[in-house]
């Protein structure tokens, strides 16, 4: 069984988008959770800042997909007021899910059901190598930052 094939599901679902797309960084499977940030810097020895998270909110009752830096937290308000918008919020858990595909901790920026609007957070060209969740809580995948733009089709922003 080659390295692709042993992934979880999801996760060969976004190899397959990536691939498709160009993209040479491979997914990996972590032994660990990388639900969180702060786990994932420690699995991949890289900054928290590296970490692109895949945050779910409803923006005026729409998916908004926020590809944050690990060491930002998002200002609902400031992004809503950025993006010309009434509401966001952070979307519950079966949001996410409707939306994306995936589960909350492990979603990727790609491979979800249908196209879902996305914000890149500006602090992520700080860093030359990203690394993005791969459709599961320990999958992960390395990309740069004008990589991250370009498949998610996203506009930046600063979200905090």
């Amino acid at each position: 069984m080659d390295e692709v094939e042993a992934l979880p599901e999801r996760s060969r679902r976004v190899v397959e988008v990536l691939d498709g797309l160009g993209l040479t960084g491979r997914v990996r499977e972590l032994p660990a959770s990388t639900r969180t940030a702060a786990e994932a810097a420690r699995a991949l020895g890289c900054e928290v800042g590296a970490i692109a998270n895949s945050l779910v909110f409803i923006a005026d009752d729409a998916p908004l997909l926020v590809m944050t830096s690990g060491r930002h937290r998002v200002d609902v308000d400031l992004l809503a007021l950025r993006l010309g918008r009434k509401r966001i919020r952070r979307a519950e858990p079966k949001e996410v899910r409707a939306a994306t595909g995936q589960v909350i901790g492990g979603g990727a920026p790609v491979a979800h059901p249908a196209p879902v609007e996305t914000v890149v957070d500006t602090g992520l060209a700080e860093y030359p190598t990203l690394w993005a969740a791969a459709g599961t809580p320990n999958t992960v995948f390395p990309l740069t930052h004008g990589e991250l733009v370009e498949i998610t089709g996203g506009v930046e922003v600063a979200v905090n």
